[in-house]
């Protein structure tokens, strides 16, 4: 049998323990577990949860990886057409990862109604367009249907839809100004069948969605050219991997642009998170870990004589430090199980009823999206476990410097 275990389960289990002088500091040590484990969970979540909506919604407007004309300048209007005979359309089998490819082009113009104007971008899709991001985007309406045939339909943003006071159903003229400037601009009557809202506002306000063989014909293109390809792949970790080779596999007419580089700022920007998940993961583990020092060291003082009695009937200095630990572990076990009820219930509140709104000008989303994953959750409870563990190795440590005989006596 291992006595230093049975030991510590009738010490944990005795009536004394639970109204001793220990109890209230005990309470203490197993609240900062609990708090910092609901804590860094919560860090971890929102964290996790920010950087991969921030990030799908850039995505959505630009794909993984732009492919462009080496000639094109870096404004948001398609200006040399691409053509769709490639061998990397529209299938691009030469690289692993890729799950999907598909022909855009944008072109700046001017939304005229009776009383306002907005500039905007009109963005041209064709029916290999990938329209799962927009699902998720749509509040209002449809989604728009193109074939070959030629559609007037658009999908605007609800924040154009606001400023021009658009509802789904109406129709709208947009002005979009020739090559040559001295001849009469192209004026298009679209149909709103759709309103969407991302939550990125700088986006928002940019963009709305058309069908692409206007642009082809304001710009006197071919139907088998476009402005650019927009590449998704399958894992963003190996976004840089993947852009490389992408690079590699297309003509030399041709760059190519991962999102990253694209909004280079933004994606510095939730990189930061990363740090202060990692900042407050240290922190909390730190004051956890403090705090369970402070009630081992008053365990070990409360039971002074039993160590001396157990010194005296033979146990060596490590037994005695083990049965501690076990106790120890017991509160530790009891603050996780306590934080993880907790910090779950939190997010799966906020996860399916919002409960917590972020403001989208700043943030970009318009509430706190979290991230939950078995397995960031086991390393978090295993981690924090272990490291509270090695820091109590040290105050146990105390242990070897009582004497049986003053502590047997010790009042």
């Amino acid at each position: 049998m291992n006595y230093e275990f049975f030991l510590a389960k009738r010490i944990i289990g005795s009536k004394a323990y639970k109204s001793s002088i220990s109890a209230p500091i005990i309470k203490i040590g197993i609240a900062a577990i609990a708090i910092g484990i609901v804590v860094m969970m919560i860090a971890i979540a929102t964290g996790i949860g920010l950087q991969q909506k921030i990030r799908d919604k850039v995505v959505a407007f630009n794909g993984h990886v732009t492919i462009s004309n080496f000639d094109s300048n870096n404004s948001q209007e398609s200006i040399v057409p691409i053509s769709t005979n490639q061998d990397f359309y529209p299938e691009f089998n030469s690289v692993s990862g890729i799950k999907h490819i598909q022909g855009v082009a944008t072109k700046f113009g001017v939304i005229r109604t009776e009383t306002d104007f907005e500039g905007a971008v009109f963005k041209g899709v064709g029916q290999d367009f990938d329209w799962s991001y927009f699902k998720e985007f749509l509040i209002e309406g449809e989604l728009p249907t193109f074939t070959k045939k030629w559609s007037e339909e658009v999908l605007v943003s609800q924040y154009l839809s606001n400023r021009l006071g658009f509802k789904v159903g109406d129709k709208f003229q947009m002005v979009f100004a020739k090559n040559d400037i001295e001849k009469p601009p192209n004026i298009i009557t679209f149909n709103v069948v759709g309103i969407y809202n991302s939550g990125f506002q700088d986006l928002d306000k940019q963009y709305l969605l058309g069908n692409i063989r206007h642009i082809q014909r304001i710009n006197n293109w071919e139907n088998d050219q476009i402005g650019n390809f927009e590449v998704f792949i399958s894992d963003y970790s190996q976004l840089d991997e993947i852009g490389v080779e992408i690079y590699q596999n297309t003509p030399s007419t041709l760059n190519t642009a991962t999102v990253t580089t694209k909004y280079y700022s933004i994606f510095e920007w939730i990189k930061i998170f990363d740090k202060n998940i990692y900042g407050i993961i240290g922190i909390m583990i730190l004051v956890a870990g403090i705090n369970m020092i402070t009630a081992l060291l008053v365990l070990i003082l409360e039971r002074t004589q039993m160590i001396g009695i157990l010194k005296a009937l033979g146990s060596n200095n490590w037994s005695i430090r083990k049965l501690f630990i076990y106790n120890a572990s017991y509160l530790i076990l009891l603050g996780l199980f306590w934080g993880n009820l907790i910090g779950l219930g939190l997010l799966f509140a906020q996860k399916y009823f919002k409960l917590f709104p972020l403001d989208p000008s700043v943030y970009y989303v318009s509430e706190a999206p979290v991230y939950i994953s078995l397995g960031y959750i086991v390393a978090l409870n295993i981690g924090t476990l272990v490291l509270c563990l090695l820091m109590l190795l040290v105050p146990s440590y105390i242990i070897t410097k009582i004497s049986p005989v003053k502590a047997i006596r010790f009042q």
